[in-house]
């Protein structure tokens, strides 16, 4: 991972201190939930995910209910609770349409604010988080894509696993050249793997290339209107 922030001194600081807010950001497929999986094992604790959609409802009041019902269930279990893809929900109240989108927003502020555990919130879109939100968050975390180094490794690390010889120097100008790369390409590339078996390393860098070049498509033409 590849983040701006000492990942296992966080860890320890919890493990002494018990509760914090955090705010995890960045590309997908950077390690944010995955850490939070892997905190929630560093501190033996059980891990409830839930994401901004599940906590949507078409009922007056029921979203601001469904909110308090998750952090209650999280704090008797004293469990970390992550909210992955927090943007879809706790967005800027400044650009809301609806009364209840407000309401919902302040639900969530309040249950953060009393939440005596290890509350994460993930997000690849940090800048359309209410700003108060923002404000209530004892860490925010960028998570990055990896660097050569870390590409490297993890490319040494996948060759073995899937019995294909190391990669040699050559193949590392070529995974320089992908600026992009995440550990969550490197999972794809394992999938793949099952039901289209990948033999040489150069498939591999193409692999990881194509994951790459659709990121690049995607930014560079955002789905939307003019």
């Amino acid at each position: 991972i590849n983040c701006d922030s000492d990942l296992s001194f966080i860890a320890q600081g919890l493990k002494e201190h018990g509760s914090a807010r955090m705010c995890l950001f960045g590309q997908p497929g950077t390690g944010k939930s995955a850490y939070a999986r892997w905190l929630a094992e560093f501190l033996n604790k059980p891990l409830h995910v839930k994401r901004g959609a599940d906590l949507l409802s078409m009922w007056v009041g029921g979203t601001e209910k469904n909110i308090s019902t998750i952090f209650r269930e999280a704090q008797q279990e004293k469990a970390v609770l992550l909210i992955d893809e927090v943007d879809s929900f706790l967005q800027d109240r400044d650009r809301s349409q609806h009364s209840w989108e407000i309401t919902a927003v302040n639900e969530m502020l309040t249950c953060m604010e009393s939440y005596d555990g290890v509350f994460i919130a993930s997000t690849n879109r940090l800048d359309d988080l209410d700003a108060a939100s923002l404000r209530r968050f004892d860490l925010k975390v960028k998570f990055d894509a990896l660097k050569p180094e870390q590409a490297w490794l993890l490319l040494q690390r996948y060759c073995q696993m899937l019995g294909i010889a190391s990669p040699n120097e050559s193949v590392k100008s070529r995974l320089k050249q992908l600026d992009m790369l995440t550990p969550g390409d490197f999972s794809v590339l394992a999938r793949q793997h099952r039901f289209r078996p990948i033999t040489h390393v150069d498939a591999v860098i193409d692999v990881l290339q194509a994951e790459c070049a659709v990121k690049k498509s995607t930014k560079s033409n955002p789905i939307g209107f003019i």
